[in-house]
Order: C-alpha cells, then sequence, then structure tokens
C-alpha cells in the first residue's frame, strides 16, 4: 500500500511555533515517526509539505492512480480551502484529516473544516501520533 501524507503551512515549524498547542517535537520527528509507521506496517509512506495552497492542491492531484490513501492536514487551510476540499473529491482517494492540537477546543473559526468534508475519518488532538493512527485507518479500511 502507498500513502502520501499531506503538511500544510507552518507544519515545517513544529517544535518552534506555539509548542504549549502543538508540543516540542519537530517536524524531523514527525518525519522519523513516518518512516518509522511505513516500516513496521511494511508500506510505502511519502511525506509531502507545503505553505501554499495551490502546490498542495497541484499533490492531491499528482496522487490520483499513484496512491491508495491520503493523510491530510492542511493546517491553516483547514479553515479556509474549498480548493483542497474540491482536489480531494476530485481524486476520490479515501483521506484522514489529522490535526495536533484539539481544534474544538479552541477558537471558533477553527471548528469549521473545509477538507474534513471529503475525508473518512478525523483525528484531532493526539499530537504527532494521530499520524500513526490515521495510517493504521487507511491500512485497517481499504477497499
Amino acid at each position: 500500500m502507498k500513502i502520501l501524507v499531506i503538511n500544510g503551512p507552518n507544519i515545517n515549524m513544529l517544535g518552534i511555533r506555539e509548542p504549549g498547542i502543538y508540543g516540542a517535537n519537530t517536524f524531523h520527528d514527525l518525519l522519523a515517526l513516518l518512516d518509522k509507521t511505513a516500516a513496521d506496517l511494511n508500506i510505502q509512506v511519502d511525506q509531502y509539505q507545503s505553505n501554499h495552497e495551490g502546490y498542495i492542491v497541484d499533490k492531491i492531484q499528482q496522487a490520483y492512480g499513484v496512491y491508495e490513501g491520503i493523510v491530510i492536514n492542511p493546517a491553516a487551510y483547514t479553515h479556509t480551502s474549498i480548493a483542497i476540499l474540491d482536489a480531494l473529491k476530485s481524486v476520490s482517494i479515501p483521506a484522514v484529516e489529522v490535526h495536533i492540537s484539539d481544534v474544538d477546543s479552541r477558537e471558533a473559526f477553527r471548528q469549521i473544516s473545509y477538507a474534513g468534508l471529503a475525508c473518512a475519518h478525523t483525528i484531532k488532538g493526539q499530537g504527532l501520533d494521530g499520524y500513526r493512527q490515521a495510517i493504521e485507518y487507511l491500512v485497517n479500511n481499504k477497499s
């Protein structure tokens, strides 16, 4: 199985950006977790991060016919991007939305998730472990 993990803006700043909300783990810690999860499950996991909405849309479109699952943390684009929602709907690849923090307990605008409307499952507030959970969900629910 091949899974693409897509991270949106500022995820590359983990460990620096608001550690009280996002924790002390770094982006490199996240990449190591993805590598370990892939090895443990004997699957391929590729990672992509961009601070640019259009690049994320392009990456989702490029996943068509290549990947069997997408794990996506659109970050701030979660709450604003119809383009990412439409891209996810266009490719019809099973997707799981991940949020490192518990967005339900944060600002009201964070309660809106456009990307989540195209996802089979959402994981919130589990820190970096949410990515492992999302990958496991896709592996266990592949069609």
